[in-house]
């Protein structure tokens, strides 16, 4: 059997919008579907993936409001 850890997410900074109305974004994984309220992340190599709005709110803290 494997070894087991414990970890922790390392504190990287990314971007995110809330989407203003239903899309599909292209991500590392295929096409998802983001619907109105969902957040879209932007990651450090640029790449895209859609995060539910409950789920955004219990795992990421807002540090600093960007000019569009």
């Amino acid at each position: 059997m494997s070894k087991k850890v414990k970890a922790i997410k390392k504190n990287i900074p990314i971007i995110a919008y809330q989407a203003d109305e239903e899309k599909y974004i292209k991500t590392l994984e295929g096409v998802m579907h983001a619907k109105k309220g969902d957040w879209i992340l932007t990651g450090i190599d640029g790449e895209q993936w859609p995060v539910k709005k409950e789920i955004f709110e219990k795992t990421y803290n807002i540090i600093e409001e960007l000019d569009n």
